[in-house]
């Protein structure tokens, strides 16, 4: 058994989250809107902007990934560069720069770039964040524990990565008429410097527990290509839960990503609450509620097993999703919009759920693929579920984005740069429209992930005999393929 975390490892570990998890939400809930309503870009091209960029992992995710899984590369040393850029970048996306130009083409391209630096290093520090959990432990219940106290300190990232941009218009004021159209900017630094700061604890909690993978005695080390990523990345599509695994994933984050980018004009135009007294609300209630889903989806897994609390978890958000719709987000109880509260919490049950079991599920891969192939590769079996995490959030965005135009909706005739975002819509349609975004179609979009869940064949069971006969295989003694001949 290898070296596990302490628990005080563990909790230092846990806060590498923040650095990740704070720059995805802002970005995956405010980008679009900024795009929209600061610089000035029609919906239908901001959710194309954030396409590109996520698409362009398409080649840095599985690089990167390979190239991490090499003997003697430092998971830790890759984290720690990537910090300080990621949190310079991230803050040059946010200043409003492109909102002076006439031309939708010029800030179509400067926001593209600025995104595509942004995924970079993200990339670069969390592919090795959370592949190396994988060479921590490789005990089922103990892969759990520490995903879900991560998840868990995930739930604050949530909530610091949606309610400090919701306090932009404060900001505003404070900066004044010339500059509040940069609110966005210093809501991003405040951010960045928290990142910075966790993700250097984080690096310096893995110390003394984790070693970098040595190259075995004759083994010789192939440098990094397309050819051998896309080689190692063939033999993981290859193993038989892989394909059901990355669609589950692909379609949760499409629904989550929708809902959680559309959270502006849910507020203001369908539940109908001013933007400053609603998202106060609507980000409280989802980060309690993931809070208090995570232990009981944790105590759900530790007894059954991952993928049964998976399937029983998200049917559940399912159903509620639904109901909203039919009830209405701009349902009243004693004068108050009730769904400030119900509807993100139905969207927490579901990110709590989804972001307790989700790495945990990809590391049985990392076993799997080494009893067929004789290879671990923790953060190739990472990069690629991550890869398509991006490319279902990126698609929920676009969605998002391709819908409201659909619906009618173009902030592009504004005067960008005046916090037009804050303006209601009157039009029933493109309200209609915008509630569907945050019920109705992100459902049906969960139904399909759901789906796949089930159809996913690694349970707990076929897991531990898994990992009796690879240890038998390890020890080059005779081994079979029984109890977990459907994972083959």
């Amino acid at each position: 058994m290898k070296q596990t975390l302490t628990k005080k490892k563990k909790f230092g570990y846990a806060f590498g989250i923040f650095t990740e998890s704070l720059v995805y939400n802002m970005f995956y809930t405010y980008y679009l809107t900024f795009l929209n309503e600061i610089v000035g870009i029609q919906p239908k091209y901001s959710s194309i902007i954030i396409f590109i960029s996520i698409a362009w992992d398409a080649v840095t995710d599985p690089i990167i990934g390979n190239y991490t899984d090499r003997p003697g590369v430092d998971k830790r040393k890759v984290m720690r560069v990537s910090i300080l850029p990621l949190a310079v970048v991230f803050v040059a996306s946010w200043t409003s720069i492109g909102a002076g130009f006439s031309s939708q083409l010029a800030k179509i391209l400067l926001y593209t770039f600025l995104s595509m630096c942004i995924w970079v290093f993200y990339t670069m520090y969390s592919i090795p964040y959370y592949a190396v959990v994988a060479e921590l432990t490789e005990d089922y219940d103990e892969r759990t524990d520490i995903r879900s106290l991560s998840s868990l300190l995930n739930a604050f990232c949530v909530g610091i990565g949606n309610i400090l941009p919701a306090l932009v218009p404060t900001v505003a004021v404070l900066l004044g008429k010339k500059y509040q159209s940069n609110s966005y900017a210093v809501i991003a630094a405040i951010i960045s410097l928290l990142a910075v700061v966790l993700g250097f604890t984080c690096c310096k909690s893995l110390e003394g527990v984790y070693t970098p993978k040595q190259a075995k005695e004759g083994e010789v080390v192939q440098k990094v290509s397309l050819r051998s990523t896309f080689r190692d990345f063939s033999d993981i599509l290859k193993l038989k839960p892989t394909k059901w695994f990355l669609l589950f994933v692909f379609f949760f984050l499409a629904m989550s990503s929708m809902i959680q980018s559309n959270l502006t004009y849910m507020v203001i135009d369908c539940i109908g609450m001013k933007y400053d007294e609603g998202i106060v609300f609507v980000i409280l209630s989802l980060v309690i509620s993931m809070a208090i889903v995570v232990p009981i989806v944790e105590k759900v897994a530790q007894h059954y097993d991952r993928r049964f609390a998976t399937i029983l978890f998200l049917s559940i958000v399912f159903v509620l999703e639904i109901v909203v719709k039919i009830v209405g987000l701009d349902a009243e109880v004693g004068g108050f919009r009730i769904m400030c509260i119900i509807s993100p919490a139905v969207l927490g049950m579901g990110t709590g759920t989804f972001w307790t079991l989700f790495y945990s599920m990809g590391y049985d891969l990392v076993e799997l693929n080494e009893f067929k192939t004789g290879e671990r590769r923790e953060s190739t079996i990472t990069a690629l579920p991550q890869l398509v995490q991006k490319f279902g959030s990126a698609f929920g965005i676009l969605m998002a984005g391709q819908l409201l135009s659909a619906f009618g909706y173009d902030s592009s005739k504004d005067v960008a740069g005046n916090e037009s975002l804050f303006t209601k819509v009157t039009d029933p349609k493109i309200i209609e429209g915008m509630e569907n975004i945050s019920t109705i179609i992100p459902a049906a979009i969960l139904a399909v992930s759901i789906i796949c869940v089930i159809i996913y064949p690694m349970t707990r069971a076929r897991f531990e005999a898994l990992m009796l006969q690879l240890e038998k295989k390890r020890k080059g003694e005779e081994y079979t393929t029984e109890g977990f001949e459907k994972l083959l």
